[in-house]
């Protein structure tokens, strides 16, 4: 994730916007009302007290305008601070924000005058579009001015359209505009070859992204900690690439490329998503010896790595060393704390953090309330965690999709149907649709507790709504239900229906529909669907083994279930290990 270098540390007040609203209906763009804005404005510091200030003197000289500076990738402006916009700049972001149709965007920004004050306008407009992640109107912005405007683009132009083509998967895209780059003479900078590597990365074209380090080479250029760490976040982004990601880190370290703190808090957050918190740590300990000193962000990642393990005690620590680092916790620091607890199954830990957090000032937001909901739910306290739902709408935090999810799952382990039902109600009449995912937690209940038929039915109305269809994950559901039943005929009608809708069968599906046979000790029949599971590319785990073991009713099946699981990699055929007088059978 971008994110700004330095935070700022006080508040801005546009006294010009107490008394004057902007038309919604933009229709051009002119200097005359810049002439009536004032210049004053106010900042209250970090003491509290109100003081004024030249708005056009801090917009031009600190942070403002962009020409001729270039831009640092990742901070998402050149020195980490957020741009301030003009009243013209302003008017522009509302209005891009609201139209999407390129020719009425290129009518109304076309009225603009060639002047170094519209082009500053322009992008500060485009950088603060990416700071809120709006890749679409930078896309209308920017293309604006390589195609229709008069204005000469430069470098940063060409990086913001290259890191929202990236964002897009647009990755030819991409690599034109780099090529056009050139063609018009402009240099590119280590930013634009991050970026390019970003795009392929996201994109999943990882050869293309080390094409991209030795384009760099050709012209010179040594890959920087930016290249590197917008390459293993890029890997990040795309799930199954965690090795990848570490061997970059190796790489970079290998060729004497010191990593920087971002780069710390990627790798540390990388290893705590893969449940390897005790590498997070002794990557943290490194940055310590090597004097790269820690930033509020790394710590959170920290303590995110031992929360997905439920280890509370270590992540108290942490939060422990945050503040003797003189670092303040944040909501993001909080809300880890409370996850740490919540997944070791202390719910009350959790709430004596949240409560914390209030006391020492800290504004809960709907992630906290989310995981308090989750929290009780885990530890069967789901009346607590109704309460704390209904407290979150009582104060006006509006329950997402998530927020609802965690309520029905807290329900679904007490196995109260009625409640499920209600909460799924309740989420259509709040505007909140229920989707596959909300769907696939009912047909999960209703297989638990033998409804057949009201599984069957919320699987009719999967199939007849467009924003429901079923996934693997539905199918995984079914087969391993009926699988569970005995009822194996339904278990294949399944499976060939996950190959008419071209779904890919993922272990799950095929440990799941092995069971059903498994239950039975039907071991050549298992034998046969392990054989097709290896022949189709998807490789077995630690469950597929249990399954085929279990189907096993003799010392001599046990051994040669044994004996496919070691010589796998040798690329023996299964149905050769089957015994002779089971396979005539």
């Amino acid at each position: 994730m971008l994110v700004a270098g330095n935070a700022l540390s006080c508040l801005f007040i546009d006294t010009s916007g107490f008394h004057r609203c902007l038309s919604p209906g933009v229709t051009h763009f002119n200097g005359g009302v810049v002439k009536s804005c004032k210049k004053e404005g106010f900042v209250i510091d970090e003491r509290g007290k109100l003081k004024r200030f030249n708005k056009k003197k801090l917009s031009r000289k600190r942070c403002g305008s962009l020409r001729g500076r270039g831009w640092k990738y990742g901070s998402g402006f050149v020195d980490g601070i957020f741009p301030v916009l003009s009243p013209i700049a302003q008017k522009i972001l509302n209005f891009i924000q609201r139209e999407t149709d390129f020719e009425k965007v290129a009518d109304v920004l076309g009225t603009l005058p060639t002047t170094h004050a519209s082009w500053d306008d322009l992008i500060n407009v485009a950088v603060q579009l990416r700071l809120n992640k709006k890749w679409d109107p930078i896309v209308l912005v920017c293309e604006w001015i390589l195609r229709r405007s008069s204005f000469q683009p430069d470098v940063i132009c060409f990086n913001l359209l290259i890191d929202a083509y990236g964002q897009k998967l647009r990755y030819k895209d991409a690599e034109s505009l780099y090529v056009q780059l050139l063609e018009s003479r402009c240099v590119p900078t280590e930013d634009t070859y991050a970026l390019l590597v970003k795009a392929y990365c996201l994109a999943g074209l990882i050869e293309k992204a080390e094409a991209v380090l030795i384009e760099m080479q050709n012209h010179h250029v040594t890959p920087s900690a930016t290249v590197y760490n917008a390459y293993i976040e890029g890997l990040m982004k795309r799930r199954g690439n965690t090795e990848e990601a570490i061997d970059v880190f190796q790489r970079m370290k290998r060729e004497r490329c010191k990593p920087t703190t971002e780069t710390y808090n990627l790798m540390i957050n990388l290893y705590g998503k893969a449940s390897r918190s005790y590498m997070s740590w002794k990557l943290f300990c490194e940055m310590r010896s090597h004097q790269c000193k820690p930033n509020i962000c790394t710590y959170t990642a920290l303590v995110n790595a031992f929360a997905r393990e439920g280890l509370c005690q270590k992540a108290e620590e942490v939060f422990e060393q945050l503040q003797e680092d003189g670092l303040e916790p944040d909501v993001y620091v909080y809300n880890a704390l409370m996850e740490a607890y919540s997944r070791a199954g202390y719910p009350y830990g959790a709430a004596e953090i949240f409560s914390l957090m209030q006391h020492m000032g800290c504004e809960p937001d709907r992630a906290s309330y989310n995981i308090m909901v989750d929290a009780y739910g885990r530890a069967g306290l789901h009346s607590d965690a109704e309460a704390v739902f209904e407290q979150m709408k009582k104060l006006g935090i509006a329950p997402t999709m998530k927020s609802h999810m965690l309520l029905l799952s807290a329900y679904s382990r007490a196995r109260d149907v009625t409640k499920c039902e209600a909460i799924v109600k309740e989420m259509s009449e709040n505007g909140a649709e229920p989707d596959t995912f909300v769907l696939n937690s009912m047909l999960n209940l209703y297989g638990r507790l033998g409804q057949f038929t009201k599984m069957e039915k919320t699987l009719a109305e999967m199939e007849n709504a467009p924003c429901t269809a079923a996934d693997i994950s539905t199918y995984n559901i079914l087969i391993n239900v009926y699988g569970k039943a005995g009822y194996l005929e339904r278990v294949e009608e399944l499976f060939e229906e996950v190959k008419e809708r071209k779904l890919r069968p993922d272990v799950v599906t095929w440990t799941s529909r092995m069971g059903g046979y498994s239950r039975k000790k039907l071991y050549v029949k298992c034998l046969e669907i392990f054989e097709e599971m290896i022949d189709s590319g998807c490789v077995p785990d630690g469950g597929t083994a249990k399954v085929l073991l279990s189907a096993c009713a003799s010392e001599e099946q046990v051994e040669q279930v044994t004996s496919v699981l070691r010589t796998m990699h040798k690329n023996v055929s299964v149905s050769s290990l089957a015994p002779k007088q089971l396979v005539a059978n």
